[in-house]
């Protein structure tokens, strides 16, 4: 028996870690408390540094620790000589290096590295691009670091074009980059601007990039990063902010404008002013839900005077006016003098809204591709990202032309990707919705989209002069969106799933809804229309059919003088 090594039983062994482990504690809560008890009484010394340094290495993320070595540094700084300094910020450098090798993505790290460049005399931020080339080595989708490279990017003085260059190196490396496409998306508006196409790029510069991407398509068809960077090259800039429509309406004494980007009128971020030939009106604005400090596209202007602010009977113009860069223009709507209500759309408006004019030389380099997405689509028919793809590029073209094969695409992704069926059902929505509004005539107040299988309902913002909505036999399960149709009287959803009707109790102008075989369990659900002026409801097919009582619903909403075809 002798010479012969004792195993430990494992009760023992759990015993001897749990011992450890309360000893490790011990220490740790000691010098957390040391800490906290120094930086209290305003000790910054070196004492400091080396406990805050003990306890980082084990917990890079302890915030309040970072914050006291930051208030060690400045106080060093006002009081220690310029060599000293010096070598204490090299030190403090190799230390964050240190932390860094074992927790690359520590955001306590990286920020207090922030710190230390900037607050040291003489940083040496090229060295610090080298630190970042290492650690983008190691591993190219560390967020932290590409942060801290723009960060020192900036501070070293580092030309776009040179970041660019980096960006094209690491992609040639390895087309799964994400970071460096991003990156990339960012640097090409600065490097090539033009507003006239959609991203900000010249257009020979987007032809480019479209063949770029394309080879990492081909090369691996299923990584995702270069098939988000190619939906960036066939994005929609931001419109520039203004009016989209105005309609006055002399019987309610109200002005409303829906506007093409969400904006907050406040006299803190935007002002808008109202006048009548000529005359400023003191007034205020309201979003179409009564809210006055929310973001919106609708915004409705009634004013402070209890008088009229609109003539009755006479040839007026209503100028509607903005400060700010971004929105510096006025527009302007006339009212003759029996007209009781009047609307008119901005240029822009009545242009193409979903997809941008394309130039000979960007459609054929999208036309190519398509050809070479469907060529990778017949050796790759069960990959989503082609599909997708595809679907964009056709949609880019002509979504008019190709909403066909777009249907079929997306019925396609809804059976090979099962898990986002969702998505691709409001996808589908929302382009069915696209195609109904470019093909609308401007002054139909009507909304007809029927049978159609939409989920959702977007850019309900340009239905907002509509007086007739029917969106009957669709799917959907609930009226987001539906407090937009600020002018409706008369709305059919029969067919859907809805079971609230909350969205409804800001229409102002609601005389006939038609709710059938839908999900309303509850006379209660109700209660949101007695807001109204509804005059007729029909309920039919819900659940509350069962214990409906029409005298009720009546009761519920005093205005109704029709429930299912009952008088009252």
């Amino acid at each position: 028996m002798h010479g012969r090594v004792k195993v430990k039983t494992t009760a023992e062994q759990q015993e001897a870690k749990r011992k450890e482990r309360e000893k490790k504690l011990k220490l740790y809560i000691g010098a957390t408390q040391m800490i906290f008890s120094k930086r209290k009484n305003k000790e910054y010394d070196g004492e400091a540094l080396k406990i805050t340094g003990e306890i980082l290495s084990m917990n890079p993320d302890f915030s309040s620790l970072w914050n006291y070595r930051k208030e060690i540094f400045l106080h060093f700084k006002d009081n220690k000589p310029e060599d000293e300094l010096h070598e204490l910020f090299k030190e403090e450098l190799q230390f964050l290096e240190a932390c860094l090798r074992l927790n690359p993505k520590s955001y306590g790290v990286w920020n207090h590295r922030c710190f230390v460049m900037e607050t040291m005399a003489k940083p040496d931020w090229k060295q610090e691009l080298q630190l970042c080339n290492l650690f983008l080595d190691y591993d190219e989708r560390n967020f932290h670091c590409w942060d801290y490279r723009r960060f020192v990017v900036k501070k070293a003085e580092i030309s776009p074009e040179e970041e660019l260059e980096f960006t094209t190196n690491k992609i040639c490396n390895n087309f799964s980059n994400f970071s460096s496409w991003h990156y990339r998306s960012k640097l090409l508006p600065i490097i090539y601007p033009d507003d006239s196409t959609s991203v900000g790029v010249e257009e020979g510069v987007l032809i480019k990039e479209h063949e770029t991407v394309q080879n990492a398509f081909f090369t691996d068809p299923d990584d995702q990063s270069a098939w988000f960077y190619h939906r960036w090259l066939l994005g929609r800039g931001k419109r520039k902010t203004g009016v989209g429509c105005m309609m006055v309406d002399r019987i309610e004494q109200k002005l409303m404008i829906t506007t093409t980007q969400p904006i907050l009128i406040s006299p803190s971020t935007c002002e808008v002013d109202v006048s009548v030939n000529g005359e400023r009106v003191d007034g205020v604005w309201c979003t179409h839900k009564n809210h006055s400090d929310l973001y919106s596209h609708i915004w409705i202007f009634k004013s402070k005077d209890s008088e009229p602010w609109i003539p009755s009977q006479e040839l007026i113009e209503v100028t509607v006016a903005a400060g700010g860069d971004d929105w510096g223009s006025s527009d302007s709507i006339e009212l003759e003098p029996l007209q009781q209500c009047h609307w008119i759309f901005s240029q822009e408006e009545q242009g193409s809204r979903f997809r941008d004019e394309l130039s000979a030389a960007t459609t054929d380099t999208l036309e190519r591709e398509l050809e070479s997405i469907q060529e990778l689509y017949e050796v790759e028919p069960e990959n989503k990202w082609v599909l997708l793809t595809i679907v964009s590029l056709m949609k880019a073209l002509d979504p008019l032309e190709h909403q066909e094969q777009i249907e079929e695409f997306i019925t396609k992704l809804k059976t090979i990707d099962p898990v986002r069926l969702n998505y691709y059902e409001d996808l589908r929505s929302k382009f069915t919705i696209e195609n109904y509004i470019e093909q609308l005539d401007f002054g139909t107040r009507v909304m007809s989209l029927p049978n159609q299988s939409l989920t959702c309902i977007v850019h309900p913002e340009l239905f907002s002069l509509v007086v007739k909505v029917d969106l009957s036999n669709n799917k959907l399960d609930s009226l987001k969106g539906f407090s937009c149709f600020q002018c409706a009287i008369d709305i059919h959803v029969d067919g859907n799933h809805i079971n609230d009707v909350e969205e409804l109790s800001f229409l102002p102008a609601l005389k006939q809804l038609s709710i059938k075989d839908n999900c309303i369990s509850s006379l209660d659900v109700l209660k949101p229309l007695a807001h109204t002026k509804l005059l007729k409801l029909y309920l039919f097919g819900n659940p509350v059919e069962e214990n409906l009582e029409h005298k009720r619903v009546k009761a519920i909403i005093p205005t109704l003088h029709n429930v299912d075809g009952h008088m009252y």
